[in-house]
């Protein structure tokens, strides 16, 4: 009777023991559903509120080639927005791959790697308005570049580099460590196995990183009206030209332009979804040629 009694004792305590995770999981399972019905209804309620806004007052004078009072044209900004992404990361896509491919491949574990990581960490959290200030004193004053888009090229550039270097690493750190010896083993040298070996397997994260440059890019205003001015037209990289996100900033500090703004709101969030599906299949690609 007393071992029936215990077996049945450790029996009921093992159900019991059993049931609370059970239970414990349904409530995180529930609290993860909330969470993705409050986000995805928050997106849509964004970006319904901004398409009712805006789209009534998308008219084919904001297209023009040239901005004028009447027009309030935003397509000098739309072209001087892709200049911007374009060479800003034609600068920083370089400095942060290598940089990343250093510290992993080559100093990884080092005392200079770790104060590196935290000085880019940190960099990460500055606020961009003291990127704005640094660039207006360094590029438009120090430099004599003026107000131009070169000189807001380079502060973002400085801007998007920690992500870049940071998810760079961590798509390095992920490829095994296995692909590196075998390269050795056939006889390759350090750089061969990156370039040919490590890099291509890499390649997804790195555009991934890429992906989130991009939208820190088109949606940045306080680091580039320091830098590169608010002149409506189209700018060469030596001139003073705004984004469309400085356009519908600056639309907006009037005060009387507020549909034209909400329009041009429309237009951005579009430009970013187009860039952001362009990126994501040129991912699936590379990831499908590496399977």
């Amino acid at each position: 009777m007393d071992l029936a009694s215990h077996t049945e004792e450790a029996a009921l305590l093992k159900k019991g023991q059993r049931k609370k995770p059970h239970s414990f999981a349904k409530l995180l399972k529930g609290l993860v559903y909330l969470s993705i019905v409050l986000i995805s209804g928050l997106l849509l309620w964004m970006l319904g509120y901004i398409l009712l806004k805006g789209v009534p007052y998308l008219t084919t004078a904001m297209f023009s080639l040239t901005y004028t009072t009447e027009n309030l044209s935003m397509f000098p900004a739309i072209l001087n927005t892709l200049s911007m992404i374009l060479l800003t990361l034609l600068i920083a896509c370089p400095v942060g791959i290598f940089a990343a491919i250093y510290f992993v491949e080559y100093a990884a574990g080092s005392r200079g790697v770790k104060l590196l990581r935290l000085a880019t960490e940190t960099l990460a959290g500055v606020p961009s308005i003291i990127f704005g200030l640094f660039g207006y004193l360094c590029f438009v004053v120090f430099f004599k570049m003026g107000y131009s888009l070169l000189a807001g090229c380079l502060t973002l550039a400085i801007l998007v580099l920690p992500v870049i270097i940071r998810t760079t690493e961590e798509a390095l750190i992920a490829t095994p460590q296995s692909y590196r010896e075998a390269s050795f083993a056939l006889g390759a040298g350090k750089v061969r196995t990156i370039f040919r070996i490590v890099l291509p397997n890499a390649l997804p994260g790195i555009v991934s990183g890429i992906i989130l440059s991009v939208g820190r890019i088109i949606g940045e205003t306080a680091a580039l009206i320091y830098t590169a001015g608010t002149i409506a037209n189209v700018a060469g990289p030596l001139d003073s030209g705004r984004t469309l996100a400085v356009h519908m900033f600056s639309l907006l500090s009037e005060g009387i332009h507020v549909e034209q703004a909400n329009a041009t709101a429309v237009i951005l969030i579009l430009l970013v979804v187009l860039l952001n599906l362009a990126a994501s299949l040129i991912t699936k690609k590379l990831r499908r040629n590496r399977s």
